[in-house]
C-alpha cells in the first residue's frame, strides 16, 4: 500500500536475462559537490507507514518511523561519495518496488543491545536491483546505470517486518541499459 504524497516516476522491468529491475526514471536529488541528507530524510518521512509485500517470500514489509533518520544518517550513508552517494538518494524514490522484487532473503540473529526490541526475531538481508538515467551534455537520458544492493529489514519484537536501510551499493558494469 503507498500513501506516499509525492508523484513518483518508477516502473519495474526485465533485464535482457529476465531479471527484475526497478526503473528509477528521474533524478530528484543533484548535486556536484555532495547531497543534501537532511532533503533526503525529509522526503522519506512521506512514506512512514506504507508497506510493500515481497513476491518471493510474501513478507509484508512496513516503512517505519526509523527509515528516514537510519537511511539518511547511518555508517555507511556516511562512508558515501560522489555517484553512490547520489545513488542511494536516488534509489528512495523507488524503496517500496525493490522490496517488492528482492530476492535471495537471509536471515540472521540480532547480536547487538541496541536493537533487542526493534529487531527483537532478527535481521532479514535481501538483494535487489534498480536503474538510474545517466544524462549527455544535451540534457538528453544516454544510458542508465544499474546497481545491485542490499535492503536490510528489522523484524521487530511486535511481529512486523522494517525496512532498515539500503546497504553495500554496487554499479553493475556488464550491461548498463541503452536508451533509443
Amino acid at each position: 500500500m503507498k500513501k506516499g504524497k509525492r508523484e513518483r516516476n518508477v516502473s519495474v522491468i526485465k533485464d535482457a536475462d529476465g531479471n527484475n529491475i526497478v526503473m528509477i526514471n528521474d533524478i530528484i536529488f543533484k548535486g556536484k559537490r555532495s547531497i543534501d541528507w537532511d532533503e533526503v530524510e525529509k522526503y522519506l518521512k512521506d512514506y512512514v507507514g506504507d508497506f510493500y509485500k515481497n513476491v518471493e517470500t510474501n513478507d509484508i514489509v512496513y516503512f517505519g518511523k526509523d527509515l528516514p533518520d537510519e537511511y539518511a544518517h547511518s555508517e555507511y550513508t556516511n562512508s558515501l561519495k560522489g555517484a553512490y552517494a547520489k545513488a542511494k538518494a536516488n534509489a528512495t524514490q523507488g524503496l517500496g518496488e525493490m522490496l517488492e522484487i528482492a530476492f535471495n532473503a537471509n536471515y540472521t540473529e540480532n547480536k547487538k543491545e541496541k536493537h533487542i526490541i526493534d529487531a527483537a526475531k532478527g535481521w532479514y538481508r535481501f538483494e535487489s536491483r534498480f536503474a538510474l538515467p545517466v544524462y549527455g551534455d544535451n540534457g538528453e537520458v544516454e544510458r542508465f546505470n544499474v546497481y545491485h544492493i542490499y535492503l536490510i529489514v528489522r523484524h521487530d519484537q511486535n511481529g512486523k517486518k522494517y525496512l532498515y536501510d539500503l546497504i553495500n551499493i554496487k554499479k553493475e558494469t556488464s550491461n548498463p541499459l541503452g536508451c533509443h
